[in-house]
């Protein structure tokens, strides 16, 4: 079986950039997935018990669902539509009508409803994002760029996905261009992308964000288990990790993608000092990568001493130390 249209598919590092660039480089727009991420000042640090995941406290590595879209797109001029709805019914009405006319459209779903993903893979998360770019009698031709290739899904489980509820129910979003500059301004957009940034990760008062939400997070992690309780540190430990490792790209995954962003936009403003930043940056993400390692060690029980989490909170203290050097640099940089 094979797709109606051709479609310019590309696996990427995480779902919403890749969606990104594959919607606009159908309609000619070709940009990298890290300088989408960088343009939509993706990075962030937030950890907080008032969201919650599975009853557990939300640590997001990265700026909310759908605001990289948004950013990235307001900063190189290009205008997007984004209709929700209110029934199944209407919005597939008009996710049929747009592709009818021959258009990609970008979805918000829920990763448990779409059937192709295996079962190990599936669970309750609904900021997947996806692209609808064609419909045959038997369903739906998708650009997913967490697969290789194309993939196809039965309408029922489409309609599910968009409809699922929860923490950042989609509500059957759809987005789409409506019209793309002749000649964006991509060295502008990209001043704009790392200034935000900046002060995503350093300005913020008074909330536990950027490298204040890192430090607040390791003074915290290490009395976990006499405030908490052994099995509960280890959960709260758990979903770190798991929304570090394996929802989206994570924390050390976002600062790999941000590194790449950086190594580019040296090149494209001729500023050496964003290279040098750049491999730290790449440094930084590979320390986060330790920093999970021990945790996933604490979730398995290899690790039951209290020291271990005296590691983690190390880690972090470490972690926001150069993250916030890293930042302080890159905006005198800038």
């Amino acid at each position: 079986m094979s797709a109606p249209r051709a479609f310019p598919h590309r696996h990427s590092g995480h779902c919403e950039t890749g969606t990104l660039g594959a919607l606009l480089r159908d309609r000619g727009l070709d940009l990298s997935e890290p300088l989408w991420f960088g343009v939509g000042s993706g990075l962030f640090f937030l950890h907080t018990g008032l969201l919650k995941v599975g009853g557990l406290p939300v640590t997001a590595y990265r700026v909310a669902p759908l605001a990289i879209v948004r950013a990235a797109t307001r900063r190189l001029g290009i205008r997007m539509r984004y209709e929700r709805f209110r029934d199944a019914e209407t919005a597939t009405r008009r996710l049929e009508e747009l592709l009818s006319q021959g258009l990609a459209v970008g979805l918000q779903t829920c990763v448990y409803w779409l059937p192709y993903f295996p079962s190990t893979m599936r669970f309750q998360f609904n900021g997947h994002n996806l692209v609808a770019f064609a419909r045959d009698d038997a369903g739906y031709w998708l650009s997913d760029t967490v697969f290789e290739e194309v993939v196809h899904c039965a309408p029922e489980a489409l309609v599910r996905a968009r409809f699922a509820r929860g923490a950042f129910a989609p509500r059957g979003l759809l987005y789409y261009p409506e019209s793309i500059p002749d000649d964006p301004d991509i060295e502008d957009a990209i001043r704009a992308g790392i200034r935000s940034t900046c002060r995503q990760m350093l300005d913020i008062p008074l909330l536990p964000v950027g490298v204040r939400g890192i430090r607040a997070l390791g003074r915290d992690i290490g009395r976990w288990p006499a405030r908490l309780g052994v099995d509960r540190a280890r959960a709260q430990v758990a979903q770190i990790v798991r929304m570090q490792e394996e929802i989206g790209t994570g924390g050390a995954g976002f600062r790999f993608l941000f590194a790449a962003f950086l190594a580019e936009a040296g090149l494209r403003l001729v500023l050496p000092a964003l290279q040098d930043l750049s491999r730290e940056m790449t440094a930084i993400g590979d320390e986060w990568r330790q920093f999970a390692l021990v945790g996933a060690h604490i979730c398995k029980g290899t690790r039951t001493d209290a020291d271990a989490y005296g590691e983690l909170a190390a880690f972090l203290a470490q972690l926001a130390g150069r993250e916030e050097r890293l930042f302080r640099a890159l905006r005198a940089a800038i």
